[in-house]
């Protein structure tokens, strides 16, 4: 629930993604003997355990709390670095107090990928990340990874400070240095907004906290018609501008996209029914099936702001968007296409004009994967749970693929990894259509060097065919 890298990213994160959020998230939340956890398993979205098919699967959502440093008693630096003038022994440079301008404009760009962004209009058309989005030749396969910002990273637990996840979204230089940190270290093809698919909602005034060591909770969730009116229409000027300088930020300093998101309807609408992370959807799915005027209505009022908040990122400069669901995975076929379907759909449909290619990700989703293609989306996210030979086969020809390593086996180590990510890219067997990704988010304590050694895998001997 970064989502960011969304949920992540994120949850989202990932999620967010994460990751959570990010992430990914953006993204998860954490499952541990049962209980729901937060960035004690990942600061990018709510994190799940992988392995229980009954395991709660929240994507995007960044449900963090302050890191902690587990190899040292010392206290987390509580802000950014001093010295802005300051850089690494690699000559990258560090987090700090951005220019005054409302522009920042970097010393250099982060990025060793040069040469892909002279394009027409700045959206980075031939780069290989967009080109695999929209399943055009281009000379690597491209990898980036949901809720690669955030506790994995050792720079992230440096600056991370105190306070919630949405402090820290809230703190533009902050959020850009966090979402920097991965592009430095593992050279992948994008970056993915350190965010959280639930700001739009909290920004509004519904009454929407991401609390440490649980993850959305609202106090007064949703019930009635009356509750409609607490989700006035976004306004991402007055009410998320620390989101849009962020973007701003990052654009004028990333050579690789980078790729905006929002939560699904669906699954936005879960944390405000339920209250707080479900693993059921009692609340959820009673509201569905007992008040469908009703449910539609709430879809239609997040719809419409997760179209304005995707919009606001790509009007300020991202080249791609992801639409996180991350329960999406609790619904059958049918139940999807009568009650998610149409909302999913108003979401792709009304950021289509921009011209950006537009992602769609959920968990458990296999069995959803050809209504989650139909909606609208240029790429369809494949979990690990479904061969990337099998997925395709389930969406609309023309449509890209992003996925799909199971995020556990990096606990084995880089040469298990690696021989992993061959597997994937077998898989595929060169179609262009593929961005290489995890099933899932990067989880909290993965080792880096070992997404890394991934990384120069599928860069060095992934294959595209040519046409």
């Amino acid at each position: 629930m970064v989502v960011g890298g969304a949920v992540e990213a994120v949850l989202v994160v990932d999620v967010v993604e994460d990751d959570v959020v990010e992430d990914d998230v953006v993204e998860d939340d954490v499952v541990e003997d049962d209980v729901v956890e937060a960035d004690v398993v990942e600061d990018d979205v709510l994190v799940v355990d992988a392995l229980l098919d009954d395991a709660v699967d929240v994507v995007d959502v960044l449900v963090d709390e302050a890191p902690s440093t587990a190899a040292s008693s010392t206290p987390v630096v509580p802000q950014l670095v001093a010295n802005s003038a300051a850089t690494t022994s690699a000559g990258m440079r560090r987090a700090g107090p951005r220019a005054t301008s409302k522009r920042y404009l970097p010393e250099r760009s982060i990025s060793r990928q040069q040469g892909y962004r002279e394009d027409v209009n700045g959206r980075f058309d031939n780069h290989p990340f967009i080109q695999a989005c929209r399943g055009l030749p281009h000379d690597r396969v491209p990898v980036w990874f949901m809720r690669q910002a955030g506790r994995s990273l050792p720079e992230y637990r440096a600056i991370r400070g105190t306070g919630t996840i949405l402090d820290a979204i809230a703190d533009p230089d902050l959020s850009t240095e966090i979402t920097l940190q991965p592009v430095r270290r593992y050279g992948v093809d994008a970056a993915i907004l350190y965010s959280d698919i639930v700001v739009p909602a909290h920004a509004v005034g519904f009454g929407l906290t991401v609390t440490p060591g649980v993850g959305p909770e609202v106090e007064n969730p949703f019930t009635s018609e009356a509750d409609l009116e607490r989700l006035r229409p976004l306004d991402p000027e007055a009410d998320t501008p620390y989101v849009l300088e962020t973007v701003r930020q990052l654009v004028a300093e990333l050579d690789v996209p980078l790729i905006g998101f929002a939560g699904a309807p669906f699954t936005v609408a879960s944390y405000l029914v339920e209250g707080r992370p479900s693993r059921d959807h009692v609340a959820t799915k009673s509201l569905m099936f007992s008040n469908e005027p009703l449910w539609h209505a709430l879809c239609d009022r997040l719809a419409d702001m997760a179209i304005t908040s995707l919009r606001s990122q790509i009007d300020n400069g991202a080249s791609a968007i992801q639409l996180f669901d991350s329960w999406a995975g609790a619904l059958s076929p049918t139940q999807y296409r009568r009650y998610v379907y149409p909302h999913s759909a108003k979401v792709m449909a009304g950021v289509a004009d921009t011209g950006v290619p537009r992602i769609h990700f959920g968990v458990s989703t296999g069995e959803l994967l050809p209504l989650m293609g139909d909606v609208g989306a240029d790429v369809v996210g494949v979990d690990w749970r479904v061969p990337l030979a099998s997925a395709r086969e389930r969406v609309a020809p023309g449509l890209s693929l992003q996925g799909n390593l199971d995020p556990t086996v990096t606990f084995a180590g880089a040469d298990v990894a690696c021989d992993a990510a061959r597997a994937v890219l077998a898989d595929n067997a060169g179609h262009p259509g593929h961005i290489f990704n995890l099933g899932h988010g990067v989880m909290p304590t993965t080792d880096p060097d070992v997404l890394a050694e991934v990384v120069k895998t599928v860069h060095e001997e992934g294959t595209v065919n040519p046409t």
